[in-house]
């Protein structure tokens, strides 16, 4: 006879599943917030997206508040796991940066999400609205470009780039605008030009900045 199921058994089955659906869902949620931005997502439309009940995904997130910061972290999670993680095997400072310049455009280009770039799509709706949406988005794009410019100053430390803490502060702020602007025109005009655009605006920079060209090569002509 087999051993009886106990209720830890059955609690964290239900744990299990609770976990599987709660990611099922937020896929969903930020394909559909990739397109619709976060003051579309409702418990409501996601139900209609994701063919799951109301009650099912009330559940989950409790209420539309709990949802859209629930989803800001998946999209975070997606964002790292494309962009970030990637390029951690290279060394820090040029090598990396030139990585994630060129992980961040590949990521908008082959539409992880539907609506391209997850964050440049939802932090329009929430810039200017205070509360814990805002400050979820507001912390991860932080991040993001806290960890650009730690790169940006590695590279002028150990010589690779020759830039002052102005110069600094300059092209971590550059580089990414040139990705955003990127994404922002291939989705209004449906094309692949402007990455093509971002990547030479990228490696000019860096380029001016004193970079070897042979350290550019994931950033094409």
């Amino acid at each position: 006879m087999s051993d009886p199921v106990t209720e830890q058994q059955v609690a964290d089955g239900r744990r299990l599943r609770g976990d599987a659906s709660r990611h099922t869902v937020l896929a969903h949620a930020t394909d559909l917030a990739s397109v619709e931005g976060l003051d579309g997502l409702s418990i409501g439309r996601l139900a209609e997206a994701s063919g799951r009940s109301k009650s099912s995904i009330a559940g989950l997130f409790q209420n539309k508040e709990g949802l859209q910061v629930a989803t800001v972290d998946a999209g975070r999670a997606v964002f790292v796991a494309v962009v970030v993680e990637p390029a951690r095997s290279r060394p820090r400072g040029l090598p990396r940066l030139v990585a994630l310049m060129s992980n961040v455009i590949e990521y908008s280009r082959s539409r992880v999400f539907a609506g391209g770039c997850f964050f440049a799509a939802i932090s329009a709706d929430y810039d200017s609205k205070p509360g814990p949406v805002r400050d979820a988005v507001r912390s991860a794009i932080e991040q993001w470009y806290g960890y650009l410019e730690i790169q940006v100053r590695t590279a002028a430390g150990d010589g690779s780039l020759d830039l002052d803490d102005e110069g600094i502060e300059q092209l971590a702020f550059a580089l990414p605008a040139l990705y955003e602007q990127a994404n922002a025109r291939s989705l209004l005009y449906g094309s692949d030009r402007p990455y093509a655009l971002a990547a030479r605006g990228m490696r000019d920079l860096l380029l001016e900045a004193g970079a070897d060209a042979s350290t550019l090569s994931a950033l094409p002509v």
